[in-house]
This record gives C-alpha cells, sequence and structure tokens, in this order.
C-alpha cells in the first residue's frame, strides 16, 4: 500500500511540475484563463466518456452532496491555477515557489484545528528539511536571496491559492463513497465552471489569447496529466496515507519543475538542484518512516 502510494503521489508531483514547465511554453501562444479553462473542459468531456455508467448510479448520491463536491472542485481544480496564473504577474517566481511549499504546513494546521490530527515531531521536522530543500531550488543555491524578496499583491494572491489547494486536500475527507470515476466528472464539472467568469472576464478585457499549435499541445498536456491523472493520483495517495503526510509530497514540485526546465528549456543544471532534491525527498522520508512505526505500532 505505501509503495503505491509513493508511486502514485511522486507521478503526481512530476505531472503538475510539468505543468509548471507547459506554462512557459504557452506564452504568448495560449492566454492563461483560455489554458485553463481548455484544460478543465477537455478533461471533464473525456472522464464523463469514459466515467457516465459509473456516474449514472451514483447519481443519487452525487445530486444530494452535490453543491459540496461542486465547490471541491472549484477550489481546487480550478481557483488554485486561477490565483497562481495571476500571482506570476506581480510577484516573482522565486516568491511563488517559496510560497507553494507552504501547503502542507497548512493542511497539518487544518487537521490540528478542525479535527484534532497532531502531526509528529518527525513529520514537523520531515517538513521543515523539506522546506529547506525548496527554498534552497528558489534561491538558485543562494539563501542571501531570500533576504530579499519584495511582498507584494501577487504574494496575497499565492496566499488564497495555497489556501484553497490545502482546504481542498483537507475538505476531501468528506466526500462521498461514490466511484472514483464519479468523483472527478462531479470535481471536473466544478472547476470548468469555476473557470468560465474568469475567462468571460480576459476575453472582455481583450486579454484573450486564442491557442495557435502550440497551444493546443500545451492544452492536450495539461487536460490529461495534471488535471486527470495528476487529480486521481492525488486523491489515492490521500486515501491510503491521509492527508498530512500526502500533502508533504507538494515540496517536491518546485523541484521537479526546476529539472525539468534544465532538461526541457536548456537551463543551467548546478550542484544545489542535487542538494535541493535530496533534501526534499530526505525531510519526506524522514516524515513516513515515522508515520509507518506509528502505524505499525
Amino acid at each position: 500500500m505505501y509503495r503505491t502510494a509513493y508511486l502514485l503521489l511522486l507521478l503526481t508531483t512530476i505531472f503538475w511540475a510539468g505543468n509548471a514547465v507547459a506554462a512557459k511554453f504557452a506564452v504568448g501562444h495560449v492566454s492563461p484563463m483560455v489554458l485553463n479553462t481548455s484544460r478543465w473542459g477537455i478533461a471533464l468531456v473525456i472522464l464523463s466518456a469514459l466515467g457516465w455508467r459509473r456516474f449514472a448510479v451514483d447519481w443519487p448520491e452525487v445530486r444530494r452532496r452535490a453543491l459540496y463536491l461542486l465547490l471541491l472542485g472549484a477550489a481546487g481544480f480550478s481557483l488554485f491555477n486561477v490565483a497562481l496564473y495571476s500571482a506570476v504577474l506581480y510577484t516573482s517566481a522565486i516568491n511563488a515557489s517559496i510560497e507553494q511549499a507552504g501547503i502542507p504546513m497548512l493542511i497539518i494546521i487544518a487537521n490540528f484545528l478542525l479535527f484534532g490530527q497532531r502531526a509528529s515531531m518527525a513529520q514537523i521536522v520531515g517538513f521543515l528539511v523539506s522546506f529547506v530543500g525548496v527554498a534552497i531550488t528558489a534561491s538558485h543555491g543562494d539563501p542571501r536571496r531570500l533576504l530579499a524578496l519584495d511582498l507584494n499583491f501577487g504574494d496575497l494572491l499565492m496566499l488564497g491559492a495555497i489556501t484553497a489547494y490545502a482546504g481542498y486536500t483537507v475538505a476531501l475527507r468528506f466526500r462521498p463513497q461514490i466511484h472514483w470515476q464519479s468523483l472527478m466528472i462531479a470535481l471536473a464539472a466544478g472547476g470548468f465552471l469555476a473557470s468560465l467568469p474568469f475567462t468571460a472576464v480576459e476575453i472582455a478585457s481583450q486579454n484573450a489569447i486564442m491557442p495557435d499549435s502550440r497551444g493546443l499541445a500545451v492544452i492536450a498536456y495539461a487536460a490529461i496529466f495534471p488535471s486527470m491523472l495528476a487529480q486521481m493520483f492525488y486523491i489515492r495517495g490521500i486515501e491510503f496515507i491521509g492527508g498530512n503526510r500526502a500533502g508533504l509530497f507538494v515540496n517536491l514540485v518546485p523541484v521537479f519543475g526546476t529539472l525539468m526546465s534544465v532538461f526541457l528549456l536548456g537551463e543551467d543544471l548546478h550542484l544545489y538542484h542535487g542538494v535541493a532534491l535530496a533534501l526534499v525527498l530526505g525531510g519526506i522520508w524522514l516524515a513516513e518512516r515515522s508515520s509507518r512505526r506509528k502505524a505499525a505500532a
């Protein structure tokens, strides 16, 4: 079970990191809100085509919990990306990378305040070690750069983004007992519907860019890997090991994103990339080792 959870969560973070790299390829080829709406629209169509039979069976329960499912999909699937895409217009990539690393800690705090679920000392230490790895990545190996961070409106948007995703993770514990295909269809519907007003504003303000061939390729990747597969794997990972432990894997996203930028975008590879990856993986291993021992006991 643990190995399956680790594999699913590892793939999740790789796909999410790839999404960040794909966003770089998308600049000038498709605008952010058009990309967001398109990815969830395509994901919704594919998921519905594959899972409509299961959805029909689960419809009574889906209808009973419709508002909850739509809000959950809106927060976790769409609003996070809307806030992230908007934030990078005002703040630096360094700020955004570091701030995303706050998601695991917000999950731990929310689970404690709302449900009395305590994190072990090893989990907290593991988070801190992983956070150092993220900080090294974001600062390009020079921690002094962190002292020069300029907080602004973009950072406020990032706070909203990470709060939305942490809240989504915590709220998944209340998901109805329906087939995963039905759950994904309902959540994708929430994500798609929530994206529409933002795209409408982008079009009305004449900032929308309709996709060309490269934009279509980015949309296809985003719809299949970060939108569908990663979200399914993340949900399954939470089912296996819980939100506190699964959330810690999010710290791999900026590290993998940096490594992908090296190999796909031609950016330079440095020693600090390896150090950061070792710290993030070491922090996760430390937290998981303690959690598995506790579970076994």
